[in-house]
C-alpha cells in the first residue's frame, strides 16, 4: 500500500458557502472535529486545535491555514512540532475542495505528507492508518453537521 495520501469525496446537502464555513471557521470546526480550535481563517493564520478536554489534559496540535478561498477551497497544515513553521516535510497538508453539485456541494478532502516526514515504513503505515480511521469517523460528522446548518440557512 502506498500510504502517501488519503482521499475522500462526499456529497453534502448544503451550499458551498455553508460547507466552506463548516470546514474553515473554528466555531464550526469544533462541532465536528476537534474539541477546541483557535486560529484565524486567513492564509498563514497559525493556531492550534485540541482533541479532548483542554482543561483535563487534551492533546493540542499545531495548525496553520495555507489557503482560504471562499467558497471553493480551504487548506491547512497540521501535526508539526510546536515552535516550528509548518512546511512540507514537517506537517500534513489537508485540502478541502468544494464545488456546487445539484442543490448541495461536492467536497473533496485530501491529506498528504506522510512519506515526506522522513519516518520509517512502519511509522508511515501506522500514522496513515490512524488518520484514515480518524477521517472515517469525523467526515460523516462534518456531512451531518453541514446538512443541519444548510437546512436552517
Amino acid at each position: 500500500m502506498d500510504h502517501g495520501t488519503i482521499e475522500r469525496e462526499l456529497h453534502i446537502d448544503a451550499s458551498p458557502e455553508v460547507v466552506f464555513d463548516v470546514v474553515s471557521n473554528p466555531e464550526h470546526v469544533r462541532e465536528w472535529w476537534p474539541d477546541e480550535a483557535e486560529y484565524p481563517v486567513v492564509p498563514g493564520g497559525a493556531g492550534r486545535i485540541c482533541f479532548g478536554d483542554p482543561a483535563d489534559g487534551g492533546t493540542w496540535v499545531q495548525f496553520t491555514v495555507v489557503d482560504a478561498v471562499p467558497p471553493r477551497l480551504f487548506s491547512f497544515r497540521w501535526t508539526y512540532t510546536d515552535g516550528q513553521v509548518a512546511a512540507p516535510g514537517n506537517s500534513m497538508l489537508v485540502v478541502f475542495e468544494l464545488e456546487p453539485a445539484g442543490s448541495g456541494t461536492r467536497l473533496r478532502m485530501t491529506e498528504s505528507g506522510f512519506r515526506e516526514r522522513g519516518w520509517d515504513e512502519a511509522k508511515v503505515a501506522a500514522e496513515h492508518a490512524d488518520h484514515v480511521t480518524g477521517w472515517d469517523f469525523y467526515l460523516p460528522r462534518l456531512t451531518a453537521y453541514a446538512a443541519r446548518l444548510g437546512t436552517s440557512a
